[in-house]
């Protein structure tokens, strides 16, 4: 979870306890990255994944509660209109990201328990710097009989999710760092009855670079890091020429730049496995990607969080 310099108590929580949720069975897919993110081909960033952000980032914190009206109020600082908003609650909530519940009156939604189990694995991507100096890696073997093509399907979606590359059919591979994330992952998707886990290191036969080449899509990833660094360094620019300026507008402008800047990056992480800086193409467009994003994180994060707390009126009086 983001912590904060200080943490204040918002609307956004409730110092009553919550209601004790049904046991009523739900099925859902896994919750995959480009569910959480947008896929990183699909242009403008969706409102239900700027909706990610903002309860991952700050919904987690403040309790795991927000009302639909305060939600509504940040989202507007994004360019995100209540339409949009509602819209993509019910798709998330159809999907079982969220779960609809009312406090005090209020109508609001929780992030349900797999998906602030899956933002919790996000973290420690997001917000670390990429790139390893490992040069072991984490081999997955998996088998899934062709009576359970769905647990196949999660299975390589999961596995793409976390960052592996494809050796061959059947055949993942990924630097040794991201190990404790898979067990972890596998385990809570029951899917690790199909899979074989090993800690490899390459001895042979061929050029180590060439071969990384080959298992991921670097190309593109180039690419998308470009992209990102395209949108999102004028933005820095444009706060380090304009200062630290202290105004309810500045903090919403902050809140805006910082959410979209983030669930841009979100997306990032995931398909950069975290290679060894000479197995990559050079230059690497994400050496000054990821140095735009903590700029900007450094810079803005503060002022979007008291954006986020100031002004807030009892949660009782927010209706959805």
């Amino acid at each position: 979870m983001v912590r904060f310099p200080h943490k204040h108590r918002t609307a956004y929580e409730t110092t009553s306890p919550a209601r004790p949720r049904t046991n009523r069975a739900v099925t859902v897919r896994p919750v995959t990255m480009s569910e959480l993110t947008g896929a990183p081909d699909r242009g403008a960033l969706p409102p239900r994944a700027l909706i990610i952000t903002v309860l991952g980032l700050y919904v987690r914190e403040a309790g795991g509660w927000i009302s639909v009206s305060a939600l509504i109020r940040l989202m507007a600082a994004t360019g995100v209109d209540e339409q949009a908003v509602r819209s993509a609650l019910t798709r998330l909530k159809k999907r079982g990201i969220v779960e609809a519940e009312r406090r005090g009156g209020a109508a609001g939604y929780a992030l349900s328990a797999y998906a602030r189990q899956v933002l919790e694995v996000g973290d420690r991507r997001i917000f670390a710097r990429p790139g390893s100096d490992d040069r072991d890696w984490v081999v997955v073997v998996f088998s899934v009989p062709e009576s359970e093509r769905a647990k196949r399907h999660a299975l390589r979606s999961r596995l793409s999710w976390l960052g592996f590359g494809t050796v061959a059919n059947g055949v993942w591979i990924a630097p040794a760092h991201i190990a404790d994330d898979t067990r972890e992952v596998l385990v809570q998707d029951g899917l690790e009855p199909y899979v074989d886990l090993f800690r490899a290191e390459y001895l042979a036969f061929g050029e180590p670079a060439a071969k990384v080449a080959r298992w991921w899509d670097l190309t593109t990833l180039q690419d998308l890091y470009a992209a990102f660094e395209a949108e999102y360094a004028p933005v820095l620019r444009r706060w380090v020429a304009t200062g630290a300026a202290d105004s309810t507008d500045a903090r919403a402008e902050a809140f805006g730049d910082y959410v979209r800047a983030l669930t841009a990056w979100r997306r990032l992480p995931f398909l950069d496995p975290g290679l060894p800086a000479d197995l990559l193409p050079s230059p690497w467009s994400g050496t000054a990607a990821a140095e735009t994003f903590f700029a900007l994180r450094d810079r803005l994060e503060a002022r979007a969080h008291d954006y986020v707390t100031e002004g807030q009126a009892p949660a009782a009086a927010r209706r959805g």
